[in-house]
C-alpha cells in the first residue's frame, strides 16, 4: 500500500470512530428521552466534547493531507467529503446533546405518555438511527445504491414532524397549563427533524465522493 493510500485509510478510520460515537449518542438520546433516564442523559452531555475533538482533528488531518499530497479526482473528493461529513456529524452530536439537556432539565416529564406516543417520537428516533447507520455502511462499502432509501426516510421524518404540529396544537388547546412544556417538546422534535436533514446531507456527500455527482439543492450533474 502506498503511503498516501495509508494516510487516506487512517482518515477513513478516524471518521468511522467519530461516526460510531455519534450513533451511540443518538441511540442513548432515544433511550434517555423515552425512559426519562437523567443519568444516561448526563453521560451523553459529558461525551459531547469527544465529538467536538474528533471534528477538529479530522479537519486538521484533512487539511494537512491536501497541503502535503495535492490530491486529485476521487482522492480529493474523499477528503473534501470527510471534512463536510465530520462537520455534519458534529451537528448531529449537538442535537443529541440537546435532547439530553431536555431530559436533564426534568421540568416537563409529566406530559402524558399517550401524547408522546401520538407524536411518534420513538418512530422518529428509529428512522434517524437507521438513516445514520445506512450512511455509515454506504461510505464503508462505497455503495450508493441505498441513497434513495435514506432520502425517503428523511421524507418520513418530515411527515412525522409536520403531523406533530397538529397533535401538539390539539393537546395544548385542551391542556393550556402545559404550553411551556409543549413549546419545549416542539423544539426537541424540531431537533430530530434537523438530524434527518443532516443525514440527507451526509448521503449527498457520499454520492459526490463515490459517483462524482452533485445532489444538493436538487442539482444532478
Amino acid at each position: 500500500m502506498k503511503h498516501t493510500e495509508k494516510e487516506l485509510q487512517e482518515l477513513k478510520e478516524e471518521i468511522n470512530q467519530m461516526w460510531r460515537l455519534v450513533l451511540s449518542q443518538l441511540e442513548k438520546a432515544k433511550q434517555s428521552f423515552l425512559n426519562n433516564d437523567i443519568e444516561l442523559a448526563r453521560e451523553i452531555a459529558s461525551r459531547e466534547k469527544r465529538v467536538d475533538a474528533f471534528e477538529l482533528k479530522i479537519d486538521s488531518d484533512c487539511e494537512n493531507y491536501i497541503a502535503l499530497y495535492n490530491p486529485v479526482a476521487i482522492d480529493l473528493r474523499l477528503v473534501l467529503s470527510l471534512i463536510k461529513i465530520s462537520s455534519t456529524l458534529e451537528r448531529i452530536g449537538d442535537f443529541a446533546e440537546g435532547v439530553a439537556r431536555h431530559v436533564i432539565d426534568s421540568d416537563c416529564n409529566d406530559i402524558s405518555s399517550q401524547t408522546i406516543e401520538e407524536l411518534q417520537i420513538e418512530k422518529m428516533f428509529d428512522c434517524l438511527i437507521s438513516m445514520l447507520s445506512d450512511c455509515f455502511v454506504a461510505l464503508e462499502s462505497e455503495n450508493t445504491k441505498v441513497s434513495g432509501k435514506i432520502l425517503a426516510k428523511d421524507d418520513e421524518v418530515d411527515t412525522l414532524y409536520y403531523n406533530s404540529l397538529d397533535i401538539l396544537t390539539n393537546y395544548l388547546q385542551a391542556e393550556p397549563a402545559y404550553i411551556r412544556c409543549g413549546l419545549k417538546l416542539m423544539l426537541l422534535i424540531r431537533k430530530l427533524e434537523r438530524i434527518g436533514d443532516h443525514c440527507s446531507n451526509i448521503v449527498e456527500e457520499i454520492v459526490f465522493y463515490v459517483d462524482a455527482k452533485v445532489l444538493k439543492h436538487g442539482v444532478k450533474k
